[in-house]
């Protein structure tokens, strides 16, 4: 991917400031190793014993499993990211092209598998499949999706959203919104164009990279269709988990240090802006700068004292309550004995996929008949034998809620529930109890403590709705000093998104530095 004019090669700082990040998952760990490239004298604190929040490979009796992002889209934003603090990673250059990038299957019987990098590839595989037609309106969506890309690109994804007049004041703005179509929803944008049930299933599928509703979110997240398929979905040798360990290698040989078992419990505020952070043992850290990589929930209702804060402050809780959160994710890790032909990117789809978003964001209950993902990595060092296979079955669940939703906790529902899967699996003719070595079950609620997420969300707000965008946390606080980075910052979740919220928020430090130096 083109780096926009809006990344900028900074100089190392004049005047080092010293910053606090609370939370090492990606984004915080992405922006704290940019800022200790600037010269910056920057802490982690995080509350967990590891490194990478929701990115991370679990080991288990010699089987890893991803059980966060399971694939690399858009890695030019990693390769920037090594570049800019130090040089090339190994890691990077030796990521795996996974081939097909999916494998799509229908209850009807059919199946479509997605070559990598390959438009030509993909329009040719769905009309074999499903007729010329279809395939010709794939093109036309995809075309759609591209120039959905080249509008939103710059200034809304890679630029620091402020607000919706900054936004509303931009340069051929009506020539974008015609594009982007704010008014539609990806659903009635993928049937105005006259999408197969199959294709509108696929076209459905992205809203649920940012844990939303095809039928509420905007249509412009059909850009995610064109990204994968022109970018290609990568694979991370030894697992994803791989990725937040070389990053926090590479920040800490810029001088950077990691703090782990450290819960942040309050943030403290000197005279309108921060001044530093309380940890749960009462230790106080000073900061001139503090970014955070939580939640932007906990930060402004927990973090931030209620006593402090502005008109502005209160304004960003506000819009924050007004968001629907992403749903969470229910998942089994299975160790097989033996080999099979699924691929490493396979979804098997239901005959009626609205139940599912029905029972997710309306019923809150878990989906009987669901969307099931299954990653079954064809990388040698996730396994401990040839003869075996490492699979993360993942299908989209309710927020761990007991009060006003679901409660996962209740005894015997998440082995009812886990059986349930494996029926579904079978029943697609793909042959499984009989392989399994052991089975580890993973409810949001597990998500939930492990990432501190509320409920177990995975994108924190969801899409959902033309204003989604709008009501996430800004990247600047309104607190002067505090900066927000995440899937619940803006531009959202996902390993390349996080990693550009990181970005902006680097520059917008250094762009600060240069205003209170004039």
């Amino acid at each position: 991917m083109a780096r926009s004019s809006s990344v900028k090669h900074q100089r190392k700082t004049s005047s080092p400031k010293k910053v606090v990040v609370i939370g090492a998952g990606m984004a915080g760990l992405a922006c704290a190793t940019r800022l200790a490239k600037l010269g910056h004298e920057v802490q982690i604190f995080e509350a967990s014993d590891q490194v990478g929040g929701k990115c991370r490979t679990l080991w288990i009796e010699g089987f890893g499993f991803d059980i966060g992002p399971s694939l690399l889209t858009l890695p030019a934003v990693y390769k920037d990211l090594f570049l800019k603090t130090g040089g090339p990673s190994e890691l990077i250059a030796d990521l795996v092209p996974v081939n097909p990038a999916f494998a799509y299957h229908f209850a009807n019987g059919k199946v479509i598998r997605f070559p990598n990098l390959s438009h030509s590839g993909v329009v040719d595989s769905i009309s074999k499949e499903l007729g010329d037609n279809q395939g010709v309106i794939w093109h036309r969506l995809l075309k759609r999706a591209e120039l959905m890309w080249d509008a939103s690109r710059e200034d809304f994804i890679e630029g620091e959203l402020r607000s919706l007049l900054s936004f509303l004041r931009r340069k051929q703005l009506l020539r974008d919104i015609k594009t982007i179509a704010p008014w539609l929803s990806l659903r009635k944008l993928t049937k105005k164009e006259g999408a197969g049930d199959e294709i509108s299933k696929i076209i459905d599928r992205y809203a649920t990279y940012s844990g939303s509703d095809p039928r509420k979110v905007p249509a412009v997240l059909l850009t995610i269709a064109f990204v994968e398929e022109a970018f290609g979905a990568w694979h991370v040798r030894g697992g994803l988990g791989q990725l937040p360990i070389a990053l926090a290698d590479r920040f800490q040989k810029l001088g950077g240090s990691i703090n782990l078992n450290s819960q942040v419990t309050e943030l403290t505020l000197n005279e309108g802006r921060v001044s530093g952070i309380i940890l749960e043992n009462g230790e106080e850290i000073s900061a001139d700068i503090v970014v955070s990589n939580i939640d932007s929930e906990l930060l402004y209702n927990k973090l931030i004292p209620k006593r402090f804060g502005n008109y502005k402050t209160w304004a960003q809780r506000r819009s924050i309550a007004r968001t629907t959160k992403s749903f969470s994710g229910f998942s089994l890790l299975l160790a097989l004995n033996g080999k099979s032909d699924v691929n490493h990117h396979t979804v098997l789809f239901p005959e009626n996929y609205d139940d599912e978003f029905d029972a997710l964001f309306h019923e809150k209950t878990p989906p009987m008949d669901p969307a099931i993902y299954i990653c079954n990595p064809d990388d040698s060092a996730l396994v401990p034998n040839e003869d075996s296979e490492s699979w993360f079955v993942l299908v989209n669940a309710p927020l761990h809620d007991p009060k006003n939703g679901f409660d996962w906790n209740k005894s015997g529902i998440k082995e009812k529930y886990a059986e349930t899967i494996l029926s579904k699996i079978e029943e697609r003719g793909i042959s499984i109890r009989s392989r399994i070595r052991f089975m580890k079950i993973r409810t949001p609620y597990d998500l939930a403590v492990e990432s501190n997420s509320p409920g177990g969300t995975i994108y924190g707000p969801s899409s959902n709705g033309a204003r989604s965008a709008f009501l996430r946390a800004k990247n600047r606080s309104p607190i002067h000093g505090l900066y927000c980075v995440g899937g619940s910052a803006h531009p959202g979740g996902g390993l390349p998104l996080v990693a550009i919220s990181a970005e902006i928020v680097a520059n917008a430090i250094s762009e600060r530095e240069i205003d209170e130096s004039n």
